[in-house]
């Protein structure tokens, strides 16, 4: 930071301990001093991003507080809903509900399944409102009409979607250094088929929440066509088919 001339400010400054919920209340009794001045660990979840982190990163905090506000939106759209025709609903619930199920959803990776199932029933009532269904109409055929992928899939194809983007030269190139082909020690058929060393991971819980281990598993479980698709469109195509028909076929 001193050599590109960046100073902390020691009033924004905010102060987050990662650890485990066991070790959480050995873990918080330090401080960072920044210019004479002490900074302990932040009592509510810091913001980065746009993205609630807490202690033990597991964005409980998050998704408490973005569906709050994906709630508040619906109510506001449920409340005009007759006075608008089903493609303009759709346009206003992509733009005010699913951009916000989307942004940052490859931190969602590996979380409680309560808090997932928190944010489903945000977009299944998104379905409905633009379905004009009823509020208990089965929610799956709805889902399958307007060809939405669940909240579940979608973190899953954007992870997909940065994988191979990484893989071909269109991605960051710290994402990229974490990703290294499988190469067998002897030949074998599966070297043709363009898989990803999946590295163990030390850590039940954020270990298998990596991109570097989380992408692995899911890049290794796609088939071979889609794996050398030609460019990102056609992958991004064949991937969301793909999605679309294990969930629902």
């Amino acid at each position: 930071m001193t050599n590109n001339l960046l100073k902390l400010n020691d009033d924004k400054t905010e102060l987050i301990v990662i650890t485990s919920s066991k070790d959480i209340g050995q873990k918080l009794n330090i401080s960072l001093h920044i210019g004479g001045n002490g900074i302990t660990p932040s009592k509510e979840p810091p913001r980065n991003l746009g993205v609630l982190f807490d202690s033990t990163c597991s964005l409980g905090a998050h998704v408490a507080k973005m569906c709050r506000s994906l709630n508040y939106n619906l109510y506001s759209v449920g409340k005009i809903r007759k006075y608008l025709d089903t493609s303009t609903t759709e346009k206003i619930i992509n733009a005010m509900v699913t951009s916000r199920l989307d942004y940052c959803n490859s931190l969602l990776y590996g979380i409680k399944t309560s808090h997932i199932n928190q944010l489903q029933r945000c977009q299944n009532h998104a379905a409905r409102i633009v379905s004009l269904r009823r509020k208990y109409d089965h929610i799956t055929p709805v889902m399958k009409e307007l060809h939405w992928l669940p909240v579940r899939q979608r973190i899953d194809y954007t992870i997909l979607l940065l994988t191979y983007k990484s893989l071909n030269g269109e991605g960051p190139a710290y994402l990229t250094s974490l990703l290294t082909p499988y190469i067998p020690n002897r030949s074998l058929r599966s070297e043709d088929k363009h898989l990803l060393k999946n590295p163990k991971c030390r850590l039940e819980g954020f270990g298998k929440r990596s991109f570097v281990k989380a992408a692995p598993t899911l890049w290794n479980a796609l088939p071979l066509d889609i794996k050398v698709s030609p460019s990102t469109d056609i992958f991004k195509s064949r991937i969301k088919t793909f999605l679309f028909r294990k969930t629902y076929e």
